[in-house]
């Protein structure tokens, strides 16, 4: 960066915990505030209009949330670097912003120095995850290291998963039921969320891809 200073752009629909932030980053030399946003929409036009170097993004925004303003920023200009603050800690959450172009994560409960740290960091082209979220996304790699290949399916739920696997080993719905202690309208609504997520016709085509993934072989 030279001796240019870190040009941040601060969004947060709290307007407390923007001026936090904006107090933040006015008590660090080498980081400058260019504006602050209140919405995600807001977020990408200041964001296209002032190219900062760093944009500190929450993730619960009105109008555009913190994942789609990220998205739009990157696409728009790459060289934004993007920090999450939010109070999600979920993997989901984590991985939704990693997978819109953010570079790092961090929770809003970190220090003023952890969060000026991780400005710096991702201003150099690191890529930054607080503590809590650090163990998430080490435990999800160390898991999928463990398989040759992720879990079948991901789009299904677990339980969705399941009656999937027992349509697969040729179970009727009575069975299943009972196999589940579910109501039979119950199977039938997973089973029809399973045909539309899997973009199945019917029973037999549903078999037939979980199978081919598989599923029922040990039934």
């Amino acid at each position: 960066m030279g001796d240019e200073p870190i040009r941040v752009l601060i969004v947060d629909d709290h307007p407390v915990f923007r001026e936090g932030m904006a107090g933040v980053v006015a008590g660090a030399a080498d980081l400058e505030a260019v504006g602050s946003c209140a919405d995600g929409k807001e977020a990408v036009a200041e964001a296209e209009r002032t190219q900062p170097d760093v944009v500190l993004m929450d993730l619960n925004l009105p109008n555009l949330g913190g994942i789609d303003a990220t998205r739009q920023i990157v696409h728009h200009s790459p060289h934004i670097a993007t920090l999450v603050l939010s109070m999600l800690d979920d993997q989901d959450s984590v991985f939704a912003a990693m997978r819109a172009g953010a570079r790092g994560y961090l929770l809003k409960g970190s220090t003023p120095e952890e969060i000026v740290d991780g400005i710096r960091a991702i201003a150099r082209g690191e890529a930054v995850f607080g503590p809590g979220v650090a163990d998430r996304v080490l435990r999800y790699f160390t898991e999928v290291s463990g398989h040759r290949h992720p879990p079948p399916f991901a789009e299904l739920t677990d339980r969705e998963r399941e009656v999937l696997a027992l349509i697969a080993a040729d179970t009727r719905n009575p069975e299943i039921a009972r196999k589940l202690v579910i109501s039979p309208k119950t199977v039938r609504n997973h089973i029809s969320n399973i045909f539309t997520k899997l973009q199945v016709a019917d029973r037999a085509e549903a078999i037939a891809k979980a199978r081919r993934a598989g599923l029922g072989g040990d039934h």
